[in-house]
Formats: C-alpha cells, sequence, structure tokens
C-alpha cells in the first residue's frame, strides 16, 4: 500500500469531495494552511530557513505565485521573515522583537526600552474560574501562576500576575527559573511560538500591595493592560495582567 507524502497534502483535497466551505478556500489559503501548521509542529525551527517558493511549489503542486501570496501574508504576521538573497527564515523571539511586537510601553521621550523583571513567587495550583475561561482550560486543569515586578532603569513601574496551562510548561518555575524575555523562552525551551495578543486596557486604584512594590501611595491610578497570548494555531497559552505606573512612561498602539 502506497504511502501518502507531503506532495499528496494539497492534491488529494482537490480529489475529494469537501464541504462547500472547504471547497472554497482559496489555494494560496490551503498553502498558508500547510505551512502554518509545519511551523506548529516545529518542522523548520525558530531561525532556520524553509524551504524555497520553487521547492515548495513543486512539493505541493501549486504555483510559485500562490506559494509567495501564502508566505507574503505569514511574513505579515511576523511569523516569518525574508532576508534579501538567502531566502525565507522562521522568526525568533529575540529582544528586539518583544520590544517592538508585544511590548506598548515607552518612556515620556518615546524611548523604547525592555524593562528587567525579578519574580516574587511561582506556584503551580489549580485554574481559577477567571484562569480557567480566560485560558480555556477545564475547571480542574492545573496552571503555573507567577507574579513579578519589572523595572526601569532599576525603578519599579509595572506589577504583573502571569498565569500559564501546565500542560505546556512542566517543571516552569520550578525545575526552570523564570527569564526576564518570556515569549523567547517559552519557543527555545518549550517550543512554543506565541503568534499574537490580545490586549484590553482600564484604569485601576493601586492596592496596598502594588503602592508598597511600586513605591507609590494606595489608590494611586494605573493602567492595567490584560492580555492573551495566542500560539500558532490560535489556542491561548498566557495571561498577564499587567499594572502599569504611567506617571513617566506612556501606553503607545501604532496602526497601519
Amino acid at each position: 500500500m502506497d504511502q501518502k507524502t507531503p506532495a499528496d497534502e494539497i492534491t488529494s483535497r482537490r480529489r475529494r469531495r469537501a464541504p462547500k466551505k472547504m471547497r472554497a478556500q482559496p489555494l494560496y489559503q490551503q498553502v498558508d494552511n500547510i505551512i502554518r501548521r509545519r511551523l506548529i509542529e516545529n518542522v523548520w525551527k525558530p531561525g532556520e530557513a524553509i524551504p524555497s517558493e520553487m521547492q515548495l511549489a513543486a512539493e505541493l503542486n501549486v504555483s510559485q505565485g500562490t506559494v509567495r501570496k501564502a508566505l507574503n501574508d505569514l511574513v505579515a504576521e511576523n511569523l516569518l521573515y525574508r532576508r534579501q538573497g538567502l531566502g525565507t527564515f522562521v522568526s525568533e523571539h529575540t529582544e528586539r522583537r518583544a520590544l517592538f511586537l508585544f511590548f506598548s510601553i515607552v518612556g515620556s521621550d518615546g524611548a523604547r526600552l525592555l524593562p528587567e523583571s525579578r519574580v516574587l513567587n511561582c506556584v503551580e495550583d489549580v485554574a481559577t474560574k477567571a484562569e480557567a475561561e480566560r485560558l480555556e482550560l477545564e475547571p480542574d486543569d492545573e496552571v503555573v501562576r507567577f507574579h513579578r515586578v519589572r523595572f526601569f532603569n532599576d525603578i519599579a513601574t509595572i506589577a504583573e500576575t502571569i498565569t500559564l496551562p501546565l500542560e505546556h510548561f512542566p517543571g516552569f518555575g520550578t525545575e526552570v527559573d523564570p527569564p526576564n524575555n518570556l515569549f523567547r523562552f517559552y519557543q527555545s525551551v518549550y517550543g512554543i511560538t506565541v503568534a499574537k495578543a490580545d490586549e484590553q486596557l482600564a484604569a485601576v486604584s493601586a492596592s496596598e500591595e502594588e503602592a508598597l512594590l511600586l513605591g507609590i501611595d494606595t489608590g494611586s491610578p494605573l493602567l492595567e493592560i490584560d492580555r492573551i497570548a495566542r500560539m500558532l494555531d490560535g489556542r491561548p497559552v498566557e495571561w498577564r495582567v499587567s499594572h502599569c505606573d504611567t506617571r513617566n512612561y506612556h501606553y503607545v498602539a501604532e496602526r497601519g
């Protein structure tokens, strides 16, 4: 019996009678789905070059233009990047990428600086109702939950609570200490790439504990950033609530 090869991934779909919605899916989107699945499965590691457009087109039995359109979308999402004359590579969570794509607090002068961090505590626990809802977990699933303070120029500025599904991060915080750049750590140690994040903003008042940590008065205004980070397949992988002292800093969102 012949074994199905990767080259049959698209052509076999053409032969099968698919639901109307699937049949209407553009061919480049089907190619996008295949490449995205390979990124999820770490077929190509962060920093590695993927096959050329010509190679992928031949393998998947589509035109080179179809492959290019799919790759363009993945580059636009910062999942891949191109190097002139060298090819297309899998993006890595470098300090610079974390700073410009996933961190929106900047100095009053517009300067960007990735803050340093100090972890206060880290525990494994059964998910609370809120954690289970936000991370799309079952009620009895376990999580890793830790608190940390972030510093700009040695000044405590942000108090954070971060929750992770334990199933994706075994040993995190017990066998492995949380580093400063978490997204790069998730990728390099656990093979989990954060592709995007959804944020909600609110104004809150500093609790007594936060006031002590940040050196401010209890009840002082803080900016709350409530963020869900998602993996390549869209599943939530981190819930982070940051309370920021913005007296000397601003939240910046770039559009377009």
